[in-house]
Order: structure tokens, then sequence, then C-alpha cells
């Protein structure tokens, strides 16, 4: 089977996953019960938030990893803009560096961008420096090419809650 295969089943996948996920809730036994009610649902991976000028803009902000963001930029079709905050230093993005040659025409960078500019250096066509989610969705609006979609993956965790960032991204969509 081909990425572009299990990419293309991912949401199917990701939906029976919560079916799954609920039943398994619900069982009888108290101890398996306990780990199961622990599962986090899958809010803030994937999620459609606005079409604005026949522009796609995508809320992942739950990837806080390398690995769940390498899997959101693959599962996309077509070109991206990537909304990533770059807050922490230490994290090897060089894993990212294969889809980001093929998919990501501009990345928008909230907050300290020198490593995430030396790793995608000629990898990726633009990188801005962003201070705020507002400034970030204001130049990805502004690009010129339609054929995009607007895609908010940090890639890191630097303690600023899930929902904080989601809710930060999906308010400033409906501004636009």
């Amino acid at each position: 089977m081909t990425i572009e295969t299990l990419t293309k089943q991912s949401r199917t996948h990701t939906g029976l996953a919560g079916i799954d996920t609920a039943r398994l809730k619900a069982i009888r036994n108290a101890s398996l019960r306990a780990c199961f009610n622990r599962m986090e649902d899958t809010r803030y991976r994937m999620e459609f938030v606005a079409r604005i000028l026949n522009r796609e803009y995508i809320n992942d902000a739950a990837a806080r990893t390398v690995n769940a963001t390498w899997y959101t930029l693959e599962s996309l079709e077509g070109g991206l803009i990537w909304v990533v905050c770059g807050t922490i230093s230490d994290i090897d993005y060089s894993r990212l560096l294969p889809v980001a040659l093929r998919k990501v025409r501009m990345m928008l960078v909230i907050g300290p961008d020198a490593q995430l500019r030396q790793t995608f250096a000629g990898a990726i066509p633009t990188i801005a420096s962003c201070n705020t989610m507002a400034e970030a969705l204001h130049k990805a609006y502004l690009y010129e090419s339609n054929d995009v979609r607007v895609v908010f993956s940090p890639a890191c965790n630097d303690g600023t809650p899930t929902e904080a960032l989601a809710d930060a991204f999906c308010r400033e969509v409906n501004e636009l």
C-alpha cells in the first residue's frame, strides 16, 4: 500500500478510531474502562475552519510533534502555506524536509525562527517571521496563489494549551 493510499484513507480511519474509542470507554471491566477514558479525542486535528476566496484554512493545533506535523503535511493535497510555532530551538525538524520540498510553498513562523530558517532554507521558497497569529494569517491571506491550503501545525509543544492555540487560529481566520 502506498503513502498516498494511506493518507486518502486517514479521515475514514480517524472517524472509525473515534467510534472504537467511544465503544471501548463503555466496557465493563473497571480498570480497562479507566484506561480508555483517559484517551484524548481527536479535536484540533486537521479540522476544516473556513474557505475564504477559494482557499481552505485547516486547524491542526494538536500536531505538537514533528511526527504529527509530518503526517498532516503528507496527508494534505496540493500546495501548502504552513503556519508553525518557532518557540522551541532544540527540535530536529529535518524529518520534515522531504514533504516540505514537495508541498510547502510558504512557511509562516510565529516566534523565533532561526532554527526553522536554518533547516528549511532552500527547501521552502518563502519563509516569513511573524509576531502573532493575526500577522501570520494576514500574510497567508495576501499570498498571490489561490491553489494552496493554509494549515496551522505547530510542530512543537511550548506549554501553551492546544485549545488556546486552536482558538487563536480559528478566531483570526474568522476575522479575515
